[in-house]
């Protein structure tokens, strides 16, 4: 039988511009591993102060939606205390207050339980760091 509880880390490499990536197909390929057909909950933790999870549409703009949005309501100017980095950095580091660096989803008989447009994604604007690390814990 398979542990209570499993993990595993990926690694991501976002591009050196804003981007919104699916990590759904890395999570339904853990969770086969992991889930073994089991009910449980999945959590998706992203270990950095400059990047969030969300739970969103991808593929019909919504993406770019979002990096829009997030790019009115945090814009790359210098209004931000936080300076090193690329110009506009500091938003980088407030983004995790309006997209948090986690989720917690259900699992059920081994699947994600999604709604039918909903994906699983990384959501970074940080261009100074394009390597990230998301952590997938099951617990069932």
């Amino acid at each position: 039988m398979p542990d209570a509880f499993s993990t595993r880390v990926l690694n991501i490499t976002s591009g050196s511009s804003e981007a919104v990536v699916d990590l759904t197909p890395q999570c339904a390929s853990f969770l086969r591993d992991a889930a073994a057909g089991r009910d449980g909950l999945l959590n998706i933790f992203v270990p950095h102060a400059t990047a969030g999870v969300a739970i969103i549409e991808t593929g019909a703009g919504s993406d770019d939606d979002l990096l829009a949005a997030l790019h009115s309501l945090l814009p790359a100017d210098d209004r931000w205390q936080h300076r090193h980095g690329s110009p506009g950095h500091g938003r980088d580091h407030v983004l995790p207050a309006l997209v948090p660096p986690h989720a917690t989803l259900p699992v059920i008989a081994g699947n994600l339980e999604l709604g039918t447009w909903q994906s699983v994604c990384l959501v970074d604007t940080n261009r100074d760091n394009p390597d990230r690390k998301v952590r997938l814990s099951f617990l069932g």
